[in-house]
C-alpha cells in the first residue's frame, strides 16, 4: 500500500490531492481564491490531481453537485469539522527526537488523559507544561484520549468526524507535534486512542464519499464500519492509512484501539491482523498496538503466524483486561449492577488468579453477555495485559462521573493502588488518580441543536433505573458539566492528596527497581493477597478488608507500607509479633525477605 495515501500532500511541484469516492458521478476540488477543478477517477474510484496550493490553502470538495464538503482525510480543520480543510505540510516541523528509541512494552506505565480537561488551558501546550510532573511521577507513557476532530468545543473524543485532523480547540497540528517531541525529551512515550469502530453522529463526511458503513452487521452505534462488505478494501485502507499517519507524521509510539470487539469482520485476514502487519512493515522503531476488548481473546495478541484451533493471531501487542478492575470494585466498593453482576461472588482468591494469569473469564458463562466469555490466557504474557482501577469509561460512565475514592476509604484506595502498581501486568492510571483527585470526570458534549437534546435525554434514560441512584444526571450539553471535570492541580499541595501522590511516586519507583516482577499471587485468606517474586526475595502483602487474618513472614526490612506517616494522615502501621503481620484495616506492606523464604499462611 502506498503511504501516505489519503489527503493533500504539498511538495516542490505543488500539492497532490487524492480522495477515494467510488460512487461519485462528478467531483470538484474547490480552493479559496482559485477556480474549481473537475477531477476524473481511475478504475478504483480514486480522484487525484496536483495543483498549486501551498500550506495554509483552504479547500473543499463538491461531490455530485453537493454543497462543499471538507476532505475526510484533511490534516487540519481550523474552522471546525464543517468548515473548509487546510493544506498542511507534515514535513515542515523540525523534530528533535532523533535519539528517541521508545519504551519497551514491559516498561510501560501508562497515564491516560483528556487534553481538554487535563489543564484549565485545555490545549496541547497545557499538557506539555505538565510533562515534568508526569516524568517525576514515574509513568513512562501518556495516552491521549481520541484526537480525531469532533463537532463543537467539548467532547470526550469518541464522536469522530475528521479522522486525520487534531481538534482545533486543542491547538494546531504542530502544537501536537511539539507535545510529542517534548514528551520524548522527558523519556515519555505517547500513545493515542483511535476510533475505527464507528463514525461520529455529526461532521463525519467520509460516508458521503464512499461506503464506510454496512447493514451487514449491527453495533451499539448502529450500522457497522464496512470491513467485509462491498467496497470494504477501500475502507480498510483508509483506517490503516490513518493509523500510519499518526505513527509517522506525529511520531506517536502506539495506538490504543477503541472497542475492537465492535470491529465486525468475517473476512480473512481480519482487519486487525492487516493493521498490525502494516504497522510492522511501514513504521520503524518500537510501536505498540493495544486493544480495548472485553472478550478476553488470546487471539488478539497471538503472533500472526501462530494458529490455534484454526484461528491465526492478530499480532497486537497488548489488551485491556477488565476483570481486574471489576473484581477490585466488587470486592471493595460492592458494585453489583450491569457487568458487575458477573463478579458478585468474586473472592480475593479470584483476584489473585487474575493477577497470576492476566484475566479471569476464560470460557465461563457470563450472565451479562448471555453466553460463554473468554479464552485460555496461557498463551498471553502478563505484560500483554493492561490493568487499571480507573479509566475514562469506568469513571465517566458512572451517573455522576465519580472517582473510586468516592466509594472507598483512603486506606483501601492505597491498598488497591499498591496492587495496581506492583502487579506484573501493565498499569494504567487515569489522570488525577495519583493524587486522589476530588474532581469528577463527567460525560460532556457540545452537539448542535438537532443532536444535543437527544444526547441529554439519552443520558437521563440510561440511568433512569440505575440501582441505588436517585440524583440528577449531569446534562452533557451544559458547559458546567465540562467545567466540573477540569483537574484541580492545586490539590496536589494539600492533604490528603499530597500524601497519595507521594505514595504513587514511591510505588512506581519501587516497581522500576524491583529485580523481578511480583508475578506469583495468592490469597491465604479472604481479604488478603500476597504477591511474591519467584526468587522469594520480595513480597507484597495487601489487606483489602479490615481484620484480615494474620500473615507470617520472615522480615528483613519493610520497604514500604501504605499506612506510614508519609502516606496516611492518620498513620496506622500493621502490628508485628513473632514475625507475624496483623492488619487491623486495609493496607499494604512491601517486604524484603531473608533469603528465599516465602510468606506463609497465617
Amino acid at each position: 500500500m502506498t503511504f501516505p495515501f489519503h489527503g493533500a500532500f504539498p511538495d516542490d511541484d505543488g500539492t497532490q490531492f487524492r480522495i477515494w469516492a467510488p460512487h461519485a458521478e462528478s467531483l470538484q476540488l474547490l480552493r479559496t481564491g482559485a477556480p474549481s477543478i473537475c477531477l476524473t477517477p481511475d478504475a478504483a474510484g480514486i480522484f487525484e490531481t496536483t495543483v498549486t496550493a501551498p500550506p495554509g490553502t483552504r479547500y473543499a470538495y463538491r461531490i455530485n453537485g453537493s454543497e462543499p464538503m471538507p476532505d475526510p482525510a484533511s490534516r487540519a480543520q481550523p474552522d471546525g469539522v464543517h468548515g473548509r480543510s487546510e493544506v498542511v505540510d507534515p514535513s515542515a516541523y523540525d523534530w528533535g527526537d532523533e535519539s528517541w528509541t521508545g519504551v519497551d512494552r514491559s516498561d510501560l506505565v501508562v497515564y491516560e488523559l483528556h487534553v481538554g480537561t487535563f489543564t484549565k488551558a485545555g490545549t496541547f501546550d497545557g499538557v506539555r507544561a505538565h510533562l515534568p510532573d508526569l516524568a517525576d511521577l514515574g509513568v513512562t507513557a501518556i495516552e491521549l484520549m481520541p484526537l480525531h476532530a469532533f463537532p463543537g468545543r467539548r467532547n470526550w473524543g469518541y464522536d469522530p468526524a475528521a479522522f486525520f485532523a487534531p481538534p482545533p480547540v486543542y491547538g494546531t497540528p504542530d502544537d501536537l507535534r511539539r507535545l510529542v517531541d517534548a514528551a520524548h525529551r522527558h523519556g515519555l512515550a505517547v500513545l493515542l486512542d483511535v476510533i475505527y469502530n464507528h463514525l461520529g453522529p455529526d461532521g463525519a463526511y467520509a460516508n458521503a464519499f464512499a461506503p464506510f458503513l454496512t447493514d451487514a452487521h449491527d453495533t451499539p452505534w448502529g450500522p457497522a464500519i464496512n470491513l467485509d462488505d462491498d467496497g470494504s478494501a477501500g475502507v480498510r485502507r483508509f483506517f490503516i492509512d490513518n493509523a500510519l499517519h499518526w505513527l509517522r507524521e506525529y511520531h506517536v509510539d502506539g495506538l490504543r484501539l477503541d472497542a475492537t470487539h465492535a470491529l465486525r469482520d468475517d473476512s480473512e485476514p481480519h482487519f486487525l491482523a492487516e493493521l498490525s502487519e502494516a504497522v510492522e512493515t511501514h513504521v520503524d522503531g518500537t510501536r505498540h498496538l493495544i486493544a480495548e476488548d472485553h472478550r478476553n481473546l488470546n487471539r488478539l495478541v497471538r503472533p500472526r503466524d501462530r494458529t490455534t484451533n484454526g484461528e491465526t493471531g492478530y499480532g497486537l501487542d497488548a489488551v485491556w483486561s477488565d476483570d481486574f478492575h471489576h473484581q477490585v470494585r466488587t470486592l471493595t466498593a460492592g458494585d453489583s449492577e450491569g457487568y458487575y453482576a458477573d463478579y458478585a461472588d468474586a473472592t480475593t482468591a479470584d483476584l489473585a488468579r487474575t493477577i497470576r494469569d492476566g484475566w479471569f473469564f476464560r470460557g465461563q458463562v457470563s450472565e451479562h453477555f448471555g453466553g460463554r466469555r473468554g479464552t485460555d490466557p496461557a498463551p498471553v504474557d502478563l505484560d500483554q495485559c493492561v490493568f487499571f482501577i480507573q479509566n475514562h469509561d469506568q469513571v465517566g460512565n458512572r451517573p455522576g462521573g465519580d472517582r473510586l475514592t468516592e466509594s472507598l476509604s483512603l486506606c483501601t484506595y492505597r491498598a488497591v493502588s499498591t496492587l495496581l502498581c506492583l502487579a506484573p501486568e501493565l498499569p494504567l492510571l487515569f489522570m488525577g488518580q495519583e493524587w486522589a483527585a476530588g474532581t469528577p470526570f463527567q460525560f460532556f458534549t457540545d452537539h448542535n441543536d438537532d443532536i444535543g437534546p437527544s444526547v441529554t435525554d439519552g443520558r437521563k434514560e440510561e440511568f433512569g433505573d440505575f440501582p441505588g441512584f436517585h440524583g440528577t444526571v449531569p446534562d452533557p450539553q451544559d458547559p458546567a458539566t465540562f467545567e466540573r471535570s477540569l483537574l484541580d492541580w492545586s490539590e496536589r499541595e494539600r492533604t490528603p492528596h499530597r500524601r497519595i501522590l507521594h505514595l504513587y511516586r514511591d510505588l512506581l519507583t519501587l516497581r522500576k527497581t524491583l529485580d523481578a516482577p511480583l508475578s506469583s499471587a495468592r490469597s491465604p485468606s479472604e481479604g488478603m493477597l500476597v504477591l511474591e517474586q519467584g526468587s522469594g526475595s520480595t513480597a507484597c502483602l495487601v489487606a483489602l478488608q479490615a481484620g484480615a487474618a494474620p500473615v507470617s513472614a520472615a522480615i528483613d526490612e519493610w520497604m514500604l507500607h501504605t499506612e506510614a506517616p508519609a502516606y496516611a494522615a492518620s498513620p496506622h502501621p500493621p502490628r508485628t509479633a513473632d514475625d507475624t503481620i496483623v492488619f487491623e484495616r486495609a493496607g499494604a506492606v512491601v517486604l524484603a525477605l531473608e533469603g528465599p523464604r516465602h510468606p506463609a499462611d497465617g
